[in-house]
Parts: structure tokens; sequence; C-alpha cells
């Protein structure tokens, strides 16, 4: 197969996952609501936080082998650009985007399922060719974990961010609630990684493998966590006149589906073999 057929191949597969990964949210009603009620300038921050991701995403899944950061940045723009054809054609069958909203409100409801979509587009290419991991090197290091955590983090908490939910059951629960929650968050996310999903567990075993995955993975992973919940937090205006403490609870409550995404993120875009 040439070269232009195999990337046409891997842009089928993308337009597949861009669907699949941002299903829950094309029929979110929340959503459909911030496209046209998000501040601007937050959707943005939002959006412009994206590309970076999709970039460091493509050292890891993207349409086809990339040699240099060119090739990267024409992955993170394509998958993008499926992610928001996917995401138009699908609002648009189910009917929340109709002929007679203006172009603006068309945008916004197309701009904020694109994320989810684009990192669909980027890890579905890979997913369904079965190929291995492209940047072993990459993925090997600790700054390429965190980085997959922190995708993993940002997906899960996304599909959840935009729901009242967040809110009420913040509002349900007490201080030592929260404190409660973050710490069972931070165990299952150390559960995660130190018997299910880090490269050479098995030289890992014992007191010494358990510390030293706690420190520089699990609190690290949980701090990242922690930000792109907050992010998602502010961006969709969870923030605004709220206490620091009643923020925290936030924090709490959405970083606990973000540690599942963090923890299982190696498992999605494929784990290096071998101890590091």
């Amino acid at each position: 197969m040439n070269a232009n057929a195999k990337y046409a191949e891997g842009l089928g597969r993308a337009l597949i996952g861009a669907s699949l990964f941002a299903l829950p949210l094309y029929m979110t009603m929340e959503m459909w609501q911030f496209g046209f009620a998000m501040d601007r300038t937050r959707l943005a921050v939002l959006l412009m936080a994206t590309f970076p991701i999709l970039v460091g995403l493509s050292y890891f899944a993207g349409f086809e082998r990339a040699f240099g950061l060119v090739d990267h940045l024409l992955d993170a723009f394509a998958a993008f650009a499926v992610a928001a054809f996917a995401g138009a054609c699908v609002l648009a069958m189910l009917g929340v985007l109709g002929a007679s909203q203006p172009f603006q409100e068309w945008l916004g409801k197309i701009a904020v399922v694109s994320f989810p979509g684009s990192i669909g587009a980027l890890l579905a290419d890979k997913q369904m060719a079965g190929e291995g991991a492209r940047d072993i090197d990459a993925e090997r290091s600790y700054g390429g974990r965190i980085f997959l955590m922190g995708v993993g983090a940002l997906f899960i908490a996304l599909n959840v961010a935009p729901t009242e939910e967040v809110t009420l059951i913040a509002h349900q629960i007490g201080p030592w609630q929260a404190m409660l929650l973050a710490f069972v968050s931070l165990s299952l996310l150390h559960a995660l990684l130190f018997w299910v999903n880090l490269p050479g567990r098995e030289a890992r075993k014992g007191r010494a493998g358990f510390v030293s995955v706690l420190l520089r993975y699990s609190l690290a992973g949980y701090g990242v966590c922690a930000l792109a919940s907050l992010l998602l937090l502010w961006a969709f205006g969870r923030t605004d006149g709220v206490g620091f403490g009643e923020l925290v609870e936030f924090v709490a409550v959405l970083s606990f589906p973000a540690v599942l995404g963090a923890g299982l993120a190696h498992f999605v875009v494929g784990e290096s073999r071998g101890g590091s």
C-alpha cells in the first residue's frame, strides 16, 4: 500500500475513533449549552491547550510514523480537523445543530466536543491497526509516562466536568468526605500503577518499589489529575464565585474519575516493554 493510501486509511480509522471517543459528549445536554454559553476566552484557552497535547500524543500514536516536529504538528491538525468534522456531522444528525442557529453557536458546539474527539482520532489508528508503541524511548521516560497520565486524566474528566453532578456531589459531601475521596483516589491510582500498569514492575516488588512508585508516579500523577480537573472546572465556569474550601471539594470530586484515566492511559496508548 502506498503512503497516500495508508494515510487515507488512517484518517478513516481516525473518523471512527473521534466519533467513538466523543460520543458521550455528543449526547450530553450540558455540552450543547456550553457550546453557546461558554466564555469565549476560556474556550480559546482550552483549545490552545489542546494542540500541544495532540502534538505530544502524536509521538505515541499518530496516523503514520513521524520523524520530526512538523510531522507531529500535521498529525495534530489532522486529528483536530477530523474530530471537528465528525462532531459537526453527528451533532447535525442529532438535531443539536440547526439551520436557525447562528454560525458562532455552531462553532462553539463543535469546538467543545473536538478535544476528546481529536484524542480518539489519534488513538484509533494505533488501536485498530494493532501497532505497538511508536516512540518507545519517549514512553519509557518519566516525562512520557506523566504526560500520558495527564492526557488520560483530561479525557475522562472532560466527560464529567460539564455536568451538574460534579458540583452537586461536592455540595453533598463535607470536608472530611472530600479528604477521604482524595485518599481513595490516590490509593486507586497507586494500585493501578504499582500492581497493574508500569513496565518493569517485577523488578520493583517489595517495600522499596512500593514507596518509589508512590513518590515518583502516584503523587505526581494525582497532582496532574488535580491540575487537569482545576483547568476544566475553570474552563466551564465552575470556579466562579466559590471559596477555596469549596473549590478543593470540586477538585477532589472531579479527580476521582480522572485518576482512572490517568492510571489506564498506558493500556490505551500501548505500554512499552521492559523496565526503567
